[in-house]
C-alpha cells in the first residue's frame, strides 16, 4: 500500500494516485456519509451498506448532489443489515479495504435496550470480520469508541489504560477491539481500530431521544428553546470535528507500517471542553451566523446514568504511527458545523 505523508493534500493525492475497491458500512449515517463523499471525490470505487436504523436516505442524496453523477456512478449501495451474515458476505465480495462505521450508538439507548445494541454492535461486527476474512480483504478499519475507557480516572486517556465499562454500549465496543485483535493474530486480517471521542459535524442528526449534544443544542437554540445540561455543566469532553475522523480512517486504510496494524488509536483533538464552555461556544458561533439571535440560558437536569465525568485523549500514538494530525479544534469545527446546520435545519 502507498505510504501516506502528513497533510490533507498529500492524503488526497495518495488516494487519487490509485483507485481501490472500498466497502463502507453505515454509509447513510453521519460519519459514514462524510467518508463516502471524500472517497468518491478522490476517484474511489465504493460499495456501501446501511439498514437505515439510524442513518438517513437524505444523507446519501446530499452526497450524490455534492459529488455529481460521474462520481456517484462509482458507488453501489446495498440496503441491508450487518446482523445477517449473508448480507455481509455479499458486501465484502471484491473489497480491498473495509471501513466499518455501522453501529447502534448512544449510551442511554444501550441501557434501555441492551439486546438491540448487542445485535448491531457485537453480532454485526463479528459477521463483518468473518466476511472480510473469507473475502481476503486487505485492511479492516473499524470505529471503536472512547466509551471503552469506562471508569478509568486517568487523564489524558492513553490506549493501554482502560477501566470498567459503564454501559452495554461500552461493552460491545470493547468486545469489537478484542475480536479484531484476535482476527489479526489468528487469521492475519489487517485490523485497525479508531476510538472516536465525541465526533460532531454536518449530517449529525439533531432529532430523537438519543441525539448527540451538539446538534441537539444547535437545533434548540435556533428554535428559541433552552438547552438542557445533564449535571452541573462541568462534565468535559474532547470534542472532535468529523474531518478529523475522516482523516484518521483514510490514514489507517493507507498506512504501510506493519507496526501500525492490529492496534487501536485515539481519534480526537487533545483538548478538553466543559458542557458550559460548549454552550457558550455554540452560542457564539450561532450569533455569527444569525446576528440578533436570542439564546436562552441553559437549564440543568440530573446526571445521566453511564456517562463518564471527564474525557481527554492523548493522540500521540495516532500521530506517530498513522501520521494523524487534527485539522480542526473545537472552535473551528463548531464554526464549520454550525454553518451547515444553519443552512440545513
Amino acid at each position: 500500500m502507498a505510504s501516506v505523508t502528513p497533510g490533507p493534500r498529500a492524503l488526497d493525492e495518495a488516494l487519487r494516485q490509485r483507485s481501490r475497491r472500498w466497502l463502507l458500512t453505515g454509509s447513510a449515517g453521519f460519519i459514514g456519509s462524510n467518508l463516502l463523499e471524500v472517497l468518491l471525490r478522490t476517484g474511489q470505487s465504493v460499495v456501501s451498506i446501511d439498514s437505515f436504523a439510524t442513518g438517513h436516505r437524505r444523507n446519501l442524496e446530499q452526497v450524490c448532489a455534492n459529488v455529481g453523477a460521474a462520481a456517484w456512478a462509482r458507488h453501489r449501495f446495498i440496503e441491508g443489515d450487518i446482523a445477517d451474515p449473508d448480507t455481509c458476505r455479499r458486501a465484502c465480495d471484491g473489497a480491498e479495504i473495509v471501513l466499518h462505521q455501522a453501529a447502534l450508538g448512544s449510551v442511554p439507548r444501550s441501557i434501555n435496550d441492551p439486546l438491540a445494541t448487542h445485535r448491531a454492535n457485537a453480532t454485526g461486527f463479528i459477521n463483518m470480520l468473518v466476511a472480510a476474512k473469507d473475502a481476503a480483504v486487505g485492511r479492516f478499519v473499524f470505529a471503536a469508541s472512547s466509551s471503552t475507557y469506562g471508569d478509568s480516572p486517568s487523564l489524558p486517556k492513553v490506549e493501554e489504560v482502560i477501566g470498567r465499562p459503564l454501559s452495554p454500549y461500552a461493552v460491545t465496543k470493547y468486545l469489537n477491539e478484542l475480536y479484531a485483535e484476535v482476527f489479526h493474530r489468528c487469521y492475519g486480517l489487517q485490523t485497525i481500530g479508531l476510538r472516536y471521542f465525541n465526533v460532531f459535524g454536518p449530517r449529525q442528526d439533531p432529532e430523537g431521544a438519543y441525539a448527540a449534544v451538539i446538534p441537539r443544542w444547535v437545533a434548540a437554540m435556533l428554535d428559541g428553546r433552552a438547552c438542557v445540561i445533564n449535571g452541573d455543566g462541568e462534565t468535559s469532553r474532547d470534542f472532535c470535528y468529523v474531518d478529523n475522523a475522516v482523516q484518521a480512517n483514510l490514514r489507517a486504510a493507507l498506512v504501510d507500517d506493519a507496526q501500525a496494524l492490529g492496534q487501536v488509536y485515539n481519534v480526537a483533538v487533545g483538548q478538553r471542553t466543559t458542557l458550559l464552555q460548549l454552550h457558550g461556544l455554540i452560542a457564539e458561533a450561532l450569533r455569527a451566523e444569525r446576528p440578533g439571535l436570542e439564546i436562552a440560558p441553559p437549564q440543568f437536569s440530573d446526571f445521566r446514568a453511564g456517562d463518564v465525568r471527564h474525557s481527554l485523549a492523548d493522540v500521540g500514538r495516532a500521530g506517530r504511527l498513522l501520521g494523524y494530525a487534527p485539522t480542526h479544534d473545537v472552535r473551528a469545527g463548531l464554526s464549520a458545523a454550525i454553518r451547515w446546520y444553519a443552512q440545513n435545519l
